[in-house]
């Protein structure tokens, strides 16, 4: 099962542009742009989505991680899907709907990390690093080349979220 290690950060506007810049200059490969509605099923354990990226293309994606600050191991498996309504279908009628996350995605490649710019709906902006792990790579080399990426791009600890998008949304939710 691929893994890799994950740190997610809220950023303002300014804080976004100066670590989209930087990334853009250590980029190893084109970026993508990407709008995608992440909908997550009500399961036991870890967590399910359907990321349907709106033009025909999703992916079914299991994935187990912490919530906790901080460098952290998330293990997942993705599966490519031609027809996501039917499988949305299947899975809300089985599962139910937890929640959807809307955003526009911007996938810069750092070396083996994927950076992630994030604008979510009704949330802000983000960036979220994952380390993606070689089969010689142990999580703690992964957590240092995390470390590494959050010192050039002066990600600060304290703009560390330990949690997904979804559990944010749901948050405010709980506040109104």
């Amino acid at each position: 099962m691929p893994e890799n290690i994950e740190i997610k950060a809220r950023l303002r506007s300014d804080e976004w542009k100066r670590v989209r810049a930087t990334a853009l200059s250590r980029s190893t490969a084109p970026a993508e742009l990407l709008h995608q509605i992440d909908t997550f099923y009500d399961v036991p354990f870890g967590r399910l989505k359907l990321r349907d990226f709106g033009d025909g293309r999703a992916e079914l994606i299991a994935y187990d991680r912490p919530d906790r600050t901080g460098p952290k191991l998330s293990s997942y498996v993705r599966y490519s899907c031609s027809d996501p309504k039917a499988l949305h279908e299947a899975l809300s009628r089985s599962l139910g709907v937890r929640g959807v996350v809307e955003k526009h995605r911007e996938v810069v490649h750092v070396g083996q990390t994927r950076v992630h710019l994030d604008e979510v709906v009704d949330l802000g902006t983000f960036v979220e690093l994952e380390v993606v792990l070689r089969a010689d790579q142990s999580a703690e080399d992964g957590q240092a080349i995390a470390a590494a990426l959050m010192a050039l791009f002066e990600v600060s600890a304290e703009s560390l979220i330990d949690v997904a998008y979804l559990d944010l949304l749901e948050g405010r939710k709980a506040e109104s």
